[in-house]
């Protein structure tokens, strides 16, 4: 009894209808579930494959039942016939005669005769529809007091009785000569048929899954800001159009790219070298203290919102082929960041597990890590004025946990997704920096190249913890 039979049975007759209900509804979700999860060669296939073994069993039925009505008709006439010619043998033999006659008749023609007698125990011929119309037409040739079994006396066989005067005789055949083709030779064909089958689906899905794969492929590189090779433009005629429109496309979002960096660095170039020229003015001027580190102080927002601009616009860096030690790398960054955190009064603490790896670009780690440290020191000032920072690395569940902590006001969890957008500043709460509200959008972007993600987690006693997922890599 199966799991499902034996907790539906244990329950009451109500109980138990909402018990198998609901476990089916389990199983079915189940099945649902990992079908869904199946990739497109192998649900083509599966549906092929049963569709070519349906055909398959469909066309054997048909073949079977057009064999059935000739190879029955075949098979009465020819033992009609060996029933007339062994009666005919026996009649015009003397008695003294006949057993060498039914000697000759078993050697020579294969005919086993033996005489019938009334104590035997017959067994009669079982209820299949071929072996019931041999049936009717052996007794429509010899009379329909022919009588057919299937063992006399425990000896499997086709028996046919015929008589000659008073004399009463079987005639005996093997079962495989009279009855349908079968056993080995349907398996071996029937095999083969499916081996043929099951080859057929193989080779047509692969020649339509082949383009599919490898355009995806494609589109993962260039998701991943990696160069895709150009898309051969044969084949049918629909796969040629879509490789020829994917070539196209990538081609532009290249020379795209390619324009926009050197658009960005001109910016860059041109907007801040006003901005050293009116900082050195400011400097040379006779304005009193105060003044000029207000202006300082705009100068160097308006300086920080450019360099964020650029960030963001600037693309992700490929993926490595070989996975870096982030915790070494982590490491390093903090060291520097943690000197710069204690010049501005505040703190920062690590946790950090070695010996981790990621496929992620060193320079997109450090552009994330550097941006998460600079948001903690920005906003995240608690009570006492000073940033306090956490920052932990662990491994879990095939993924690398990166949490950067700190004791500031926090956010309003509802507020938590559109922060990931850019251009958005949190609540008033977290609102004393500067800058362009690119630094979260900046990591999610980077993240989302390698199959991370960031959330910002509440933490106890006040405070905020972003908390970044990439998969872990074995070296």
């Amino acid at each position: 009894m199966s799991l499902f039979r034996m907790v539906a049975a244990k329950q009451p007759a109500p109980a138990r209808a909402r018990v198998e209900h609901r476990l089916g509804g389990i199983l079915l979700g189940h099945a649902t579930q990992s079908w869904s999860e199946m990739g497109l060669f192998t649900r083509t296939f599966l549906l092929l494959s049963a569709l070519m073994l349906a055909s398959l069993a469909a066309w054997l039925q048909v073949f079977i039942t057009m064999e059935m009505g000739p190879r029955a008709t075949q098979m009465s006439k020819r033992v009609a016939t060996s029933v007339n010619l062994t009666r005919a043998a026996l009649a015009y033999s003397s008695t003294s005669e006949r057993p060498s006659v039914l000697l000759e008749l078993a050697s020579r023609e294969g005919l086993q005769v033996y005489p019938r007698t009334s104590d035997e125990q017959v067994e009669p011929l079982p209820d299949e529809e071929y072996w019931q119309q041999v049936a009717v037409l052996v007794r429509d040739l010899l009379g329909q007091e022919t009588v057919l079994a299937w063992e006399v006396d425990d000896q499997p066989g086709f028996w046919v009785s015929f008589r000659i005067d008073d004399e009463k005789y079987w005639l005996m055949f093997e079962r495989q000569e009279i009855g349908l083709t079968g056993g080995i030779e349907w398996l071996g064909w029937g095999a083969a048929a499916l081996l043929l089958s099951l080859l057929g689906a193989g080779i047509s899905v692969a020649y339509i899954n082949r383009p599919l794969a490898r355009l995806a492929r494609a589109a993962q590189m260039l998701t991943r800001g990696d160069i895709a090779p150009p898309l051969p433009e044969s084949g049918a005629r629909e796969i040629r159009e879509l490789n020829a429109s994917f070539n196209r496309m990538a081609q532009e979002l290249r020379q795209t790219d390619a324009e926009r960096a050197l658009m960005l660095a001109g910016l860059s170039h041109d907007l801040r070298t006003p901005l050293t020229r009116m900082r050195l003015e400011i400097e040379m001027s006779s304005m009193d203290d105060e003044a000029r580190q207000a202006i300082d102080q705009d100068l160097a927002q308006i300086d920080r919102c450019i360099g964020q601009l650029v960030d963001y616009a600037r693309p992700a860096g490929a993926s490595p082929s070989v996975p870096i030690d982030v915790s070494t790398i982590l490491f390093d960054v903090m060291v520097r960041e943690r000197s710069h955190t204690e010049s501005l009064g505040g703190t920062l603490d690590t946790l950090i597990a070695p010996d981790l790896h990621a496929r992620i670009d060193v320079l997109d780690f450090k552009r994330i890590m550097v941006n998460l440290i600079e948001n903690a020191r920005r906003y995240g000032v608690g009570a006492s004025g000073h940033a306090q920072i956490g920052v932990s690395l662990r491994p879990e569940g095939g993924k690398l946990i990166l949490e950067v902590s700190d004791r500031g006001p926090g956010v309003n969890p509802a507020e938590s997704e559109r922060l990931l957008r850019p251009f958005s500043r949190g609540s008033t709460a977290r609102t004393g920096g500067d800058g362009a509200g690119l630094g979260l959008a900046i990591v999610e972007r980077l993240l989302r190249q390698v199959d991370g993600r960031v959330e910002l987690v509440p933490r106890a006693g006040d405070g905020l913890t972003v908390r970044i997922t990439i998969p872990q890599a074995t070296t």
